[in-house]
């Protein structure tokens, strides 16, 4: 009997692969435990359509990519959503009496002898990769439907009555504006959305998503559910559905595909009635580790100014640049039994383990300054701080990475090297700041190219020119669209970053009062790469475009 040739065999010899990147990949398996397909799709070698096409050799069944597929709907009907979940199957066609069954493990004989005694039909197996099988059951059997289906039993009741308080809250209470509302929220999660907007218009509700940083409008609903629909999320938020004049803020916990979700909701009064935008804070962030972070050739600066045991670092940024999730990451890294880790945030976004967290009150005085003027009594080893806003909070904070406290906050400012002389415009003393510095994080995060479409190109001299490679030779990447990224292109984000550490270079031109471009040029010169330079290397690995790049970045 010839034995069957390996993965990393059959993908050298399609030459998707050198015999010099399967022993790297061979070498990495054997610390993370995964299968040699996924080390080499992590490392960027491959792509999964690769991985699968080479198993479909191995096993000597079809390999079919679903995100490029159109299922009919009577094929998909032979087959209940359950058992396509369960045993990671979906149906692709029919011809006479046989079935192509996309199954994720086509030598399971015992799922193919329960296909036939279901539909009576020949089972034809062919592999997919779960990833590509979960897509097309949440695409065929999903929330979309469900969601036009509960719509359409909306529309024919009476559901344009007088909007007072007690017909609102019975409007929300009915079975179908439930279900519509966990069923959207649902959707979004799947999606990997964000955020989900809930915006009031004239003539209709519409409901829009974001989703890897950019805005994509899932559905219209008719305008006489808005009140039901916004009611309801409201009572889901604790909120006052009586009120409608001024801005509310609340909270709904729940789970989703047993995934602890929570969702922090604001409403805003508008011309058409109140807006309501929920931000989604996915629990399974909090276990998010520096090394999954994307800092690659940087992440040995990022533990050198975290493993001080004082001082102050800073992490920039826009709203949205992951600042969060950087902070938290380091939190969990640096806090154990041994320290007290003590944090101020408005709003606290996630419960983290053995660490005391407290939120900003302005209308009872829990200002960020007189929070962290209390927590300094708390007897602290950390301390972190969600925004340096002002410079009374800014003087505090630099007092207490002083006075032996290792202190982490946010400041909002276009690059590293600029959050000095920001701290210097609130009022501190530049010698406090060179003395308390432990360096600053400036991050971006960009799209990262779907690996189910991705392509290379060989770019223009122009576009060359424009990273700076001008007359050599390089490969970028793109992704051409498919199902499995809503064509875009793109699924995912990732980090660029720059890191600034303190030394005495730059702590020296600091008390000097040096300008933002001559600290720049010399951390340059101590080692920091920029935003933009780190994020062309990612460009070049074929994890982002370089648009991309260009267009969160400052030349």
């Amino acid at each position: 009997m010839a034995r069957r040739r390996r993965l990393g065999e059959l993908l050298i010899a399609s030459g998707l692969i050198t015999p010099e990147q399967l022993t790297e990949g061979l070498s990495q398996q054997k610390q993370a435990g995964k299968r040699i397909g996924e080390i080499l799709v992590d490392l960027g070698y491959i792509t999964e359509s690769d991985v699968f096409g080479a198993l479909g050799d191995q096993l000597g069944v079809p390999y079919v990519s679903l995100s490029f597929y159109s299922v009919d709907s009577n094929v998909i009907n032979l087959i209940g959503e359950q058992f396509a979940r369960q045993y990671k199957v979906i149906p692709l066609f029919r011809i006479g009496n046989s079935l192509t069954l996309g199954m994720a493990d086509p030598l399971n004989l015992g799922v193919i002898d329960q296909v036939v005694r279901a539909t009576g039909l020949e089972i034809e197996p062919s592999i997919c990769s779960e990833s590509d099988i979960a897509q097309a059951i949440d695409h065929y059997y999903g929330t979309t439907s469900s969601m036009d289906e509960v719509i359409q039993v909306l529309g024919a009741e009476d559901t344009e009555k007088e909007e007072d308080t007690h017909n609102l809250a019975a409007m929300a209470s009915d079975a179908p504006i439930v279900k519509l509302v966990n069923l959207m929220m649902a959707q979004a999660v799947k999606d990997r959305a964000s955020d989900i907007h809930v915006e009031p218009e004239e003539s209709l509700l519409r409901v829009r998503f974001r989703v890897d940083g950019t805005m994509r409008e899932v559905y219209t609903q008719p305008r006489k559910l808005q009140g039901a629909i916004i009611s309801r999320l409201k009572i889901m938020s604790n909120l006052d559905i009586a009120e409608r004049r001024i801005p509310q803020d609340g909270r709904i916990q729940m789970m989703v595909e047993g995934r602890p979700i929570d969702l922090r909701v604001s409403t805003l009064p508008t011309a058409y009635g109140e807006n309501v935008v929920m931000r989604i804070l996915d629990k399974t962030n909090l276990r998010v580790k520096i090394s999954d972070l994307g800092f690659g050739d940087q992440e040995h600066r990022f533990r050198e100014i975290l493993s001080r045991p004082n001082g102050i670092i800073l992490v920039t940024g826009p709203t949205g640049s992951g600042k969060t999730t950087t902070l938290y990451s380091a939190l969990n890294e640096v806090s154990n039994i041994e320290v007290n880790t003590i944090t101020l945030e408005d709003p606290i976004e996630y419960r983290l383990a053995l660490i005391r967290q407290s939120q900003v009150n302005v209308k009872a005085g829990m200002t960020f300054a007189a929070g962290l003027r209390s927590i300094l009594r708390q007897d602290p080893d950390i301390v972190m701080v969600g925004e340096i806003r002002d410079a009374e909070t800014a003087k505090i904070a630099v007092e207490a990475a002083m006075t032996g406290h290792l202190v982490l906050s946010t400041l909002h400012t276009n690059d590293a090297p600029g959050a000095i002389p920001r701290l210097m415009d609130m009022g501190v003393e530049p010698f406090l700041v060179a003395t308390a510095m432990g360096g600053v994080v400036a991050q971006r995060l960009v799209r990262r190219i779907c690996t189910n479409c991705k392509v290379s190109y060989e770019p223009t001299e122009a576009a060359l020119r424009a990273i700076g490679m001008e007359g050599k030779k390089a490969l970028l990447y793109k992704g051409e669209g498919c199902r499995a990224c809503s064509n875009s292109g793109f699924k995912g984000r990732l980090g660029i970053y720059e890191i600034l550490v303190m030394d005495e270079v730059l702590r020296d031109l600091t008390i000097s009062g040096a300008s933002a471009d001559k600290l720049r040029r010399a951390a340059i010169d101590s080692g920091m790469k920029t935003i933009r330079v780190d994020g062309i290397g990612k460009a070049l690995e074929g994890l982002t475009t370089v648009e991309e790049v260009f267009r969160v970045t400052a030349a």
